[in-house]
């Protein structure tokens, strides 16, 4: 009997005498672009470096099309907007030491927020491997294992040889539910060394299924198709699994409101009579979850945002799918189902009895009504007008990529991505500067829509030199920037906290001239003109930069 695990592909006359022929001038830089470009990688991310000029040299042999940016950490929001867009791995190229590890914390966005980034950074010659102290150039003791408690997988290379399966074995990692960032790096003198090994041509790209167990999904059937009151809570990982349709199909089956996280935005229709939005953020909506007999919750950890900071407490059966082993019931009891989202609601549609209740959707139109109520009665009519002139000018299907500032944390609340995998921010790990790189890298994904960022002038800051990258690759970006003059947030904390404010107050250039120095239109706005001006500049080809000079105000939270 022969089994499929048996059979193996015979090679063709031609791939034989190209494997005993290979072009002479190859090095290992040239096995690590290879083996890129078989597993189906067209694109990558990064910044060169002395150690890592085997795989620079090496691009200029291949295909592979290259987007330089100036600063690790944005090569790394960049890739990690790549792969929410795209769904394939993001290949990062990274050098030694400084230039890995200022790579870290764009490095854990993408591990928080499940984005599949592919790092793969040179090292030290290999005799300088081990753990002991040869005074290389950008030496550390262990750089493995400063990402280790980052990223889902880390594989060292010590011999040419290793190059292709090490690729290939990051590269599933991180395209395997929950998909995330991963690491490799190889030695500067393997990458430097010429190569006679046959130019790599397959690799088997298909990462690992996470299907649920039988036994999990039909008790979780059971108790959705008996519940009285059932809710559900959608986060990232319906986004990340593109179960947003087996979402909807489920919720209308059992009649069940859901809310969306802030990383779930858009998973559920804002406008469907069964969506309590993404109010997550309010006491009424948590009152409302916390009254269901049945609460669903689909690839979300019910961490700090997810939960109005921890105040949830739930007196129903929680039902939580999460393909982060982690994060299965780590904050609440449950009937934790690991799982993909996708698979799993699929199984869920299956075998669920449908539901009828009249009376849901009046529910959800009583909750969103008592939250526009306690809104309105704050007087922050100048913060939803500005998110209503940025949801105006933005086209429908276009992503946005907002940074850590106050338009962004109304936004988690009341801006209607419009679509999944529409609104992306950094509520992940919260570091700033995420906006404008991961924007960038969402334009070089799909260059036919327009793609925006916002930022607070804070997080401005740091990402001003890619300007120069939005520039040289005409990449169709707007950035709005709304300008307060400091760390407007953490103002709002501490004057209320403390009484008054220290350490949030920035000197700042004048946005539209430093943009128009790098040849980046740029244009003053105000919140009457904003929607116009927005608009006018993500409606013209290529970069450009709108600022907003207002200070902005937090809503009241409700749990404290």
């Amino acid at each position: 009997m022969t089994h499929d695990h048996d059979l193996v592909l015979r090679p063709t006359e031609a791939q034989i005498s190209a494997a005993l022929n290979p072009p002479a001038g190859r090095n290992g830089g040239d096995l690590v672009v290879e083996t890129l470009a078989a597993l189906g990688a067209t694109t990558v991310f990064g910044l060169p470096g002395q150690h890592a000029l085997g795989v620079f040299d090496a691009l200029r042999r291949s295909d592979l099309r290259y987007i330089g940016l100036r600063v690790e950490n944005n090569a790394g929001f960049a890739a990690d907007a790549y792969g929410r867009i795209t769904g394939e791995a993001a290949p990062l190229l990274l050098s030694t030491g400084p230039g890995a590890l200022t790579s870290l914390a764009a490095l854990q966005e993408a591990a928080a927020a499940s984005a599949p980034v592919l790092a793969i950074s040179s090292q030290i010659p290999t005799a300088g491997l081990g753990g002991g102290r040869h005074g290389y150039l950008h030496e550390l003791p262990d750089q493995a294992a400063s990402f280790r408690g980052v990223v889902k997988s880390v594989h060292t290379v010590r011999a040419q040889s290793q190059i292709p399966s090490a690729i290939e074995a990051a590269w599933k990692s991180a395209l395997t539910a929950p998909h995330g960032p991963v690491w490799v790096e190889v030695p500067q003198d393997v990458l430097l060394a010429e190569t006679s090994i046959p130019v790599v041509t397959g690799g088997d790209a298909f990462p690992e299924e996470l299907p649920p167990r039988p036994e999990l999904t039909a008790v979780a059937a059971d108790l959705l198709s008996n519940a009285a009151r059932p809710a559900i809570i959608a986060g990232g990982g319906v986004v990340r699994a593109d179960a947003s349709r087996k979402l909807r199909q489920l919720a209308e089956t059992l009649q069940a409101p859901v809310v969306t996280t802030p990383g779930g935005k858009g998973a559920f229709p804002w406008t469907h009579p069964l969506s309590l939005q993404s109010w997550i953020e309010d006491r009424h909506t948590t009152d409302f979850l916390e009254d269901a007999d049945v609460l669903l919750v689909v690839g979300s950890g019910l961490g700090e945002l997810s939960s109005n900071y921890h105040t949830f407490r739930p007196r129903g059966r929680i039902v939580q799918i999460e393909a982060d082993l982690g994060k299965l019931e780590s904050n609440h009891p449950a009937l934790g189902i690991h799982a993909d989202a996708r698979l799993a609601l699929q199984a869920l549609l299956e075998t669920v009895s449908p539901r009828e209740d009249a009376q849901a959707a009046e529910r959800v139109r009583d909750v969103l009504a008592r939250v526009s109520a306690r809104i309105a009665a704050q007087e922050l009519t100048l913060e939803q007008d500005v998110l209503a002139s940025v949801r105006k000018a933005l086209p429908a299907d276009s992503p946005s990529f907002w940074d850590m500032t106050i338009l962004a944390y109304w936004a988690w609340s009341a801006f209607d991505a419009k679509g999944p995998n529409h609104m992306h921010s950094a509520q992940g790990a919260g570091g700033l500067g995420y906006g404008f790189p991961a924007a960038l890298g969402a334009a070089v994904a799909d260059p036919t829509r327009p793609v925006l960022a916002v930022s607070g002038d804070g997080g401005a800051l740091y990402s001003i030199a890619e300007l120069a990258t939005a520039r040289q690759y005409d990449l169709n970006v707007t950035w709005l920037i709304v300008d307060d003059g400091g760390y407007g947030i953490l103002r709002e904390y501490m004057t209320d906290a403390f009484g008054q404010a220290t350490a949030t107050e920035l000197t700042r250039p004048d946005y539209v001239a430093l943009a128009e120095s790098f040849g980046v239109p740029g244009v003053r706005t105000t919140p009457e003109t904003l929607a116009d001006d927005l608009s006018k500049a993500l409606g013209s080809p290529g970069p450009s930069v709108v600022v907003l000079p207002a200070v902005l105000r937090m809503f009241a939270p409700t749990h404290r």
